[in-house]
């Protein structure tokens, strides 16, 4: 006779100031502006280690414009200062392309994160996953978790939802928008990194094959440039960001082979000038939801037969690479799009493009609206001038839930719009953005809601702190 035992039954009951889901670019921003305000601050993820995308090896989009200022202040650059310390800061760099990346080592800003979030005071949970939640009225009274220590109900008077798949907001009636018109979303992939690279030979190799690599695809890049020009200032910059472009002859003529897996480009930049380290951004498989476990856990196969393509055709035809060797893999696989809320404001692809700028902004974003494609297919749209949006503060209030606010990729946007806020960088600054908030909510009394916030108020305590508001193109 077949029994059942359930391994955990009792329901402990843990209560905070606030509680976050999510422990990647937006829910460390946002806990580390809560905790530094003086809240009792419990950051919670189903990972291992927090982080997110900063620790798989991608460098930092949207820190700054395509002009080369910066548009991350605040706590982002905290974290930065932090990973320096401990040497494992590269900085900011050109793509000679469209944008400009914030580099750095992920096995330093790994150790960098946690120092910072222990600093401020912040609790993690890791290894937990979030179940359902309680509700009165319009209000989350709980998040409900599992892990090994067993059931807990959290309590807190706010909820911040960053957990990438708007699990809150959602269970929380909160209405979502997932993918494109069809339900179609971004390709998933995964990063890997390759030591070992003799950098001059690979900027040599981009000067003297320039038609195959993604050069001045901005106004604002090129400048009246030629390509060659543009691999010229490259070499000079002295450091590889660079793209090998799915198009050009050299990466179509091995897709045509099968000597490599279809893609829309190979993305090279540093991460480690001691190990002679490189991450590189190229492998892809479509027709994945990444709310589907079984989906996401099944690509991963592929994915990691797409790395070891990739590294071998790296090592046989691209000068640099004769002697670099695979170093490392991030610890998951890349989502890039899964739902976005219906927010009381809602972020246009227009608004990015225009470089659109808000009296009730609390965060910046630049990067191109930026759409994967299956294959070899990807919109890349730049931003006017190389400039910069301003994220409206109601694109990250979901409608229908008083005391949750959102950060990171599901913010309220249309499709294009997100393709550009979803990357790190404006990551950050939501984070910092709802953090803060959360702490004004505190200190104004319960009863309130992130809809009664005064953003101009909260525009003035960002400002205080360091983020990046105005002043910028």
């Amino acid at each position: 006779m077949e029994t059942t035992t359930e391994f955990i039954t009792a329901t402990a009951t843990r209560n905070h100031d606030v509680v976050v889901l999510g422990a990647g670019a937006s829910g460390i921003a946002a806990a580390l502006a809560t905790a530094r305000a003086g809240l009792r601050t419990l950051l919670v993820d189903a990972a291992p280690m927090p982080g997110g995308e900063l620790i798989s090896g991608m460098a930092i989009d949207g820190a700054l414009n395509g002009q080369g200022e910066w548009i991350l202040g605040g706590l982002g650059r905290d974290i930065l200062a932090e990973c320096e310390r401990l040497g494992g800061y590269i900085g900011p760099l050109n793509d000679h392309r469209l944008i400009w990346y914030v580099c750095l080592d992920p096995e330093v800003m790994k150790l960098a994160i946690v120092r910072t979030l222990a600093q401020a005071g912040v609790e993690l949970m890791l290894h937990t996953t979030a179940t359902h939640i309680s509700r009165e009225g319009d209000r989350v009274t709980a998040l409900h978790v599992r892990n090994k220590q067993g059931l807990m109900a959290l309590r807190a008077p706010c909820f911040l939802d960053c957990s990438g798949d708007a699990d809150i907001v959602a269970a929380a009636g909160g209405k979502v928008l997932k993918g494109g018109a069809s339900g179609e979303m971004q390709p998933v992939s995964l990063m890997f990194r390759m030591a070992g690279v003799d950098t001059q030979r690979l900027l040599e190799f981009q000067r003297a094959n320039v038609e195959s690599f993604a050069l001045g695809e901005s106004d604002a890049i090129r400048r009246g440039r030629t390509d060659s020009q543009l691999a010229e200032a490259a070499m000079a910059q002295g450091e590889p960001s660079v793209f090998i472009k799915g198009d050009g002859p050299i990466l179509s003529g091995a897709i045509g082979r099968g000597e490599m897996y279809p893609t829309a480009l190979i993305m090279i930049q540093p991460t480690s000038r001691q190990r002679r380290e490189v991450c590189l951004n190229t492998t892809r498989v479509g027709g994945i939801d990444g709310m589907h476990t079984s989906d996401v856990s099944k690509s991963l196969t592929t994915l990691a037969d797409q790395v070891w393509q990739c590294s071998e055709f790296m090592g046989r035809n691209i000068p640099g690479f004769e002697n670099a060797a695979y170093s490392g893999v991030a610890t998951r696989v890349g989502i890039r799009e899964t739902v976005r809320i219906e927010g009381l404001r809602t972020l246009s692809e227009d608004d990015v493009l225009q470089a659109r700028k808000f009296d009730d902004g609390v965060a910046k974003g630049s990067h191109h609206v930026d759409i994967h494609q299956s294959g070899t297919g990807q919109v890349r749209i730049p931003v006017r001038d190389g400039g910069s949006y301003d994220i409206p503060w109601g694109c990250l209030v979901p409608t229908g839930v008083a005391n949750v606010a959102v950060a990171g990729r599901i913010l309220s946007a249309d499709r294009g719009a997100h393709g550009s806020a979803r990357v790190m960088g404006p990551c950050l600054g939501m984070g910092q953005a709802i953090g803060t908030a959360a702490a004004m909510l505190h200190e104004g009394g319960r009863g309130q809601g992130f809809a009664d916030v005064d953003v101009q108020a909260l525009r003035a305590r960002l400002l205080a702190d360091g983020a990046v508001l105005n002043g910028t193109h």
